[in-house]
């Protein structure tokens, strides 16, 4: 993100709206969605656990989750993972394809696939390119404690490759997720 696009708040903390492209989440911590509804996916989104690249046109006619999560084995990621793969059939009868994203290589995704038997492929984005392109990287703090992380958020992508719903991090409900995205 260019500094020019974005004005700030200091005192708030939160970023001023200078760009129809950009859209400010009052959360915790600044996050600026570099797409929004209405925009086109990228086509390629990364490699899979199994080394295999994933197109969006390889999901052409199904609606796609692209949910990304901020790391594999720990609770609130795997609360969310396992919702989603106890729904998975019901999400499917929907037209839905789940694809999760994080940060982790492709051993610990298929570590995470195999532990949690889930059904869906999981996007090893190791150099975070993806999830800057969907503004879902950014500074976080935990404890005092800053640092550069995934934010817990979901596009919901229609047949046609357009982002048609974001469910924010402050929005996502990692125990019933599933019916956030069905509602």
């Amino acid at each position: 993100m260019k500094c020019s696009t974005v004005t700030w708040n200091c005192n708030t903390k939160q970023g001023v709206r200078s760009s129809p492209r950009f859209l400010t989440v009052n959360y915790p911590y600044i996050n600026f969605f570099i797409v929004n509804i209405g925009d086109k996916a990228p086509e390629i989104l990364g490699m899979n656990e199994n080394g295999e690249e994933i197109h969006l046109s390889n999901y052409k006619g199904k609606k796609i989750v692209l949910y990304f999560y901020p790391k594999d084995m720990t609770s609130g990621c795997t609360a969310q993972a396992c919702n989603l793969r106890d729904n998975y059939d019901e999400l499917r009868k929907a037209g839905y394809e789940v694809i999760g994203v994080s940060i982790n290589d492709a051993k610990s995704h298929q570590k995470f696939i195999e532990k949690n038997q889930l059904p869906f492929t999981l996007i090893a984005d190791t150099e975070h390119k993806l999830t800057e392109e969907f503004g879902a990287w950014g500074e976080k703090s935990m404890y005092g404690r800053k640092y550069m992380g995934t934010f817990r958020t979901t596009f919901i992508i229609n047949e046609d490759g357009i982002i048609e719903r974001i469910i924010s991090p402050k929005e996502v409900k990692t125990k019933d997720h599933a019916a956030q995205i069905l509602k």
